[in-house]
């Protein structure tokens, strides 16, 4: 391996960083809560969960997505921030380090098109092992 295979190497292991743009609050279908999410986000807003999903999300098939206000945004964004951070669903942790990347990188370049944060200067293979190293890291 040269220098530059390593240098180049080495800079594919930051592909992306949070620029808290809020771009990810904004549209994209919603974000779906588990049940420890739910139970999470509502003992910090103070309601019960049964509340919590009446007021605050809706329902795609079978399970609660976090409501989008007129706006577009998840109810939560607000004043340019996110106002669960401290215990913003498992989804939300994960951006933008997620499965359907590793079924096809070109799903980081679209998204990217939306995220500041998200490198594209970088190999599929760069993005396909990031991603991958990133997945193992939430599961454990």
């Amino acid at each position: 391996m040269s220098l530059d295979d390593n240098r180049n190497d080495n800079r594919c292991e930051i592909i992306f960083e949070c620029l808290q743009c809020g771009e990810c609050c904004n549209g994209f279908g919603g974000t779906y809560v588990t049940p420890a999410d739910v139970s999470a986000i509502a003992a910090y807003i103070g309601a019960d969960p049964a509340t919590f999903v009446r007021d605050y999300c809706r329902m795609s098939g079978s399970r609660p997505v976090i409501a989008q206000g007129p706006d577009g945004y998840c109810l939560f964004f607000r004043d340019g921030r996110c106002s669960i951070h401290p215990v913003k669903p498992r989804m939300c942790r994960a951006w933008p380090y997620i499965e359907s990347v590793l079924k096809d990188p070109a799903n980081w370049r679209m998204m990217a098109g939306s995220c500041p944060g998200m490198r594209t200067d970088v190999t599929d293979a760069c993005i396909l092992r990031c991603v991958r190293k990133q997945i193992d890291a939430q599961g454990s």
